[in-house]
């Protein structure tokens, strides 16, 4: 078994106590330590570090002293490697108790009182938005006149009037009662108008809901110089597609003022224009046929002057009658014939009514394919085939406005037909079945 080892702990426990028991000054004679002898006999400024002196210039300033002096000494290399401790306490500041800060927070200086009863919320410019309450106008007065399908109220026409003086949103939003009310009464015409023009006028007007046959009073002004955002009337077309599609129409138009009764095609398309020219150029006794109805005739060309022309007296720029595109002429001799004749000159003058009628964006030049000196170059150059009839504010608010209504619709069927014909034929048309006068 080997030998323990001696304890060195115990042994240097056991020579720290003889020391420190030979340090007292009983024991004097006995010598001293090494440690206490080398130690210079000044007290240490270790335990003079808050006494008065040590803020003194004289004052040796060394790695552990304490002092609260302000000058440091410049750190060297050796006194980094061997002098390292613990870094100063930073002095404690006073600070504010925050429940007094708090409660001086919500205290008014003077000033701020003196300026607090200057401030007036009724005065005050910063005061916030004032509000403004506006009536709502109240509904016309109906004066002893009811409401009837059959006739437009007068208070209708009045509200257009408005609309056409104050065309802003602003406005329409103010007055959306009466709005609604005037455009109720519009429905309940149209409609009532609708049913009697499938009875007794064109039985191949289908029933269509009142969406699909009235026009909107919004503007589109995307494109467009007139800043206005309704339209200040109220309007309808029947057709076999409604307002909308090839076909041509009804069209009846309520306006203070400018009311009217019309119907044809209104910018028909680049396919359906050039079967109408066709149709000119091929059938031309077909369309003076049409033209020269006394009904229609007497309708929309009223003005016309047919038969005023003098005795063998020719039309500026007229060289002759012609067919296939004006490149056919017959002899001088039936031309003098025909000038002769009356039925001639009527013809010339419905035509020439017509045309003028129609000459809003009608072309300046002969179209393309077609001769300069075309007997029938008024008709070629039309871009639109539309009739219209005037009509007094009246005609809508009496009891038998609506039969004149109807009667100017009826003289329209034959030329709406004839238009149908060619733009969108049936299948059991056939437009060769009757021979064309050259």
């Amino acid at each position: 078994m080997p030998p323990r080892k001696r304890k060195a702990a115990a042994v240097s426990a056991h020579d720290s106590d003889q020391d420190a028991v030979s340090a007292t000054p009983d024991s004097s004679s006995r010598r001293r330590s090494t440690r206490v002898s080398a130690t210079s006999a000044k007290k240490s400024h270790y335990f003079e570090g808050d006494s008065e002196d040590s803020d003194s210039p004289e004052a040796p300033v060394t790695a552990k002293s304490k002092s609260k002096s302000n000058v440091k000494a410049k750190p060297t290399a050796t006194s980094a490697k061997g002098r390292r401790g613990r870094p100063k306490k930073k002095a404690k500041v006073e600070t504010a108790d925050p429940s007094d800060s708090e409660e001086d927070a919500y205290k008014d200086s003077p000033e701020d009182a003196d300026n607090a009863q200057d401030d007036d919320p009724e005065e005050s410019d910063d005061s916030g938005p004032q509000v403004t309450f506006i009536p709502l106008p109240k509904l016309r007065e109906l004066n002893g006149i009811s409401y009837t399908p059959t006739t437009i109220h007068p208070n209708t026409l009045l509200f257009l009037g408005d609309l056409r003086r104050n065309n802003k949103r602003s406005w329409l939003k103010l007055h959306d009662p009466e709005y609604r009310r005037s455009l109720s009464d519009w429905e309940s015409y149209a409609m009532s108008l609708s049913d009697k023009i499938i009875e007794s006028c064109d039985e191949t007007i289908p029933e269509l809901p009142f969406k699909d046959i009235n026009f909107r009073i919004y503007r589109d002004i995307r494109f467009s110089k007139d800043p206005t955002p309704y339209k200040p009337h109220y309007s309808a077309s029947w057709s076999r597609t409604g307002r909308k599609g090839p076909y041509a129409c009804y069209y009846v138009h309520l306006e203070p003022g400018k009311c009217f009764v019309g119907g044809g095609l209104w910018h028909p398309d680049g396919p359906a224009l050039q079967k109408l020219r066709a149709s000119v150029d091929e059938r031309p006794a077909r369309w003076r046929r049409v033209l020269m109805d006394e009904t229609f005739k007497d309708t929309f060309l009223s003005g016309s002057g047919a038969g005023t022309r003098k005795k063998g007296q020719k039309e500026k720029g007229q060289k002759g009658k012609g067919k296939g595109k004006g490149r056919k002429k017959v002899d001088e001799d039936d031309d003098d014939n025909d000038e002769d004749d009356p039925a001639f000159d009527a013809e010339k003058a419905v035509i020439k009514a017509f045309c003028a009628a129609n000459a809003g964006n009608a072309l300046k030049t002969k179209p393309k394919g077609f001769e300069a000196d075309h007997r029938d170059i008024g008709l070629l150059k039309l871009r639109n085939f539309t009739v219209g009839k005037k009509l007094p504010d009246s005609v809508f608010t009496s009891k038998d406005g609506q039969e004149q209504v109807l009667s100017i619709i009826r003289a329209m069927v034959p030329f709406v037909t004839h238009l149908n014909r060619i733009v969108m034929p049936d299948p059991g048309d056939d437009d060769d079945s009757e021979e064309e006068e050259a």
